[in-house]
């Protein structure tokens, strides 16, 4: 299976190394001093957990050329580059495959309208990082959180769909087939953009983030008015157990983000991209925003964090606590838990009772 990989980023760089360097024919499609620095120093990456350093030649290319065919074209881009890709794809017939690694939050319509459906796979990627130069270091992503996630529009099973699953688990890479990308997609959307919004709110550090209490708050809070909002769409949560946010009690969930948010692991999964690409977190935010408005849904933390999404907002100031906890669900599940307790005991001593 011959591969073009469209976009020489951190995901980018990462799969088609990978890819590589289990056998398959791998191109990578880059521009400019990106271009100039595969030419002449191969792939360069570096693994942020282990230190772990490869230099990889590779075949690249600065465009896809109307003779050119390949069997699968995986597209690593930017949302706001998309566009443009696309115009590209859509005048070129020679790959009938090509699956996109891209944050998306408006759905595929656009997508669709330019390739047509029969040519379209969408997807998501389980890794970040960032470009320091030449080198792309990076830090997958745990696979309790996320994996490499695939499927087709209509969330059937296809064998194409099956070839690009094995070659990216063959490279190296857990997978999972879902059946409603589009809502995969939107539910992360949710779920990541009160975070890189919070990440600008307190500067652009997720340590400082940490250490403010109320940017946690409205993390917490922002996303579960995004999830109600695509529940008022009619759109699923997914995967399932992001529901878990839900119903866990703010404090709870406030407490672990604040144990979390100050590592360096989330330095460079969540700060390093969203201070590298606000670009892309701009349109994200558009996106959603016109979802949310759809919706009908009040959505006032995510109100307060998406204007700190463009630059020139005053930021929070670091340690900042002056929005109240919501204890109500810690209340009632303590109350419940007496209850259960309450009545395990009194059916206990009726049995008493009768022996």
């Amino acid at each position: 299976m011959k591969i073009l990989v469209y976009g020489a980023g951190v995901i980018g760089s990462l799969y088609a190394v990978r890819l590589q360097e289990v056998g398959y024919p791998v191109t990578i499609l880059a521009r400019g001093e990106r271009l100039e620095e595969i030419r002449t120093q191969g792939v360069v990456l570096e693994n942020a957990e282990t230190g772990e350093r490869t230099t990889t030649s590779m075949m690249v290319t600065e465009q896809l050329a109307t003779q050119d065919a390949y069997d699968l074209v995986i597209v690593a881009v930017r949302k706001n580059q998309l566009s443009r890709v696309l115009n590209v794809l859509a005048s070129h017939q020679n790959t009938p495959n090509i699956l996109f690694l891209v944050n998306n939050a408006e759905g595929p319509g656009e997508i669709v309208r330019k390739l047509g459906r029969e040519r379209v796979m969408l997807g998501f990627p389980a890794a970040a990082g960032r470009r320091i130069g030449p080198v792309v270091r990076y830090v997958q992503v745990n696979s309790s959180i996320q994996v490499t996630t695939l499927g087709e529009l209509d969330g059937g099973m296809t064998m194409r769909l099956e070839q690009a699953a094995l070659a990216l688990e063959t490279a190296g890479f857990q997978v999972a087939i879902c059946d409603d990308m589009d809502a995969w997609l939107k539910t992360h959307a949710a779920s990541i953009l009160p975070l890189a919004a919070a990440i600008y709110m307190v500067g652009g550090d997720n340590y400082r983030m940490a250490r403010t209490q109320d940017a946690l708050v409205l993390i917490v809070r922002g996303i579960r008015e995004g999830y109600r909002a695509l529940r008022g769409l009619g759109i699923p949560i997914i995967p399932g157990y992001f529901r878990a946010v839900e119903w866990i009690p703010e404090p709870l969930l406030v407490a672990y983000l604040k144990r979390r948010m100050g590592t360096e692991r989330v330095e460079l999964v969540v700060a390093s991209h969203a201070n590298a690409a606000r670009d892309e977190m701009q349109e994200l935010a558009r996106e959603f925003a016109l979802l949310v408005d759809a919706s009908g849904v009040e959505t006032p933390a995510l109100d307060r964090l998406f204007r700190h999404f463009e630059p020139g907002v005053a930021p929070l100031r670091e340690g900042a606590a002056f929005i109240s906890l919501d204890w109500r669900t810690i209340w009632a599940l303590a109350l419940s838990v007496v209850a259960v307790l309450g009545l395990a005991t009194w059916a206990t001593r009726r049995r008493g009772k009768k022996g």
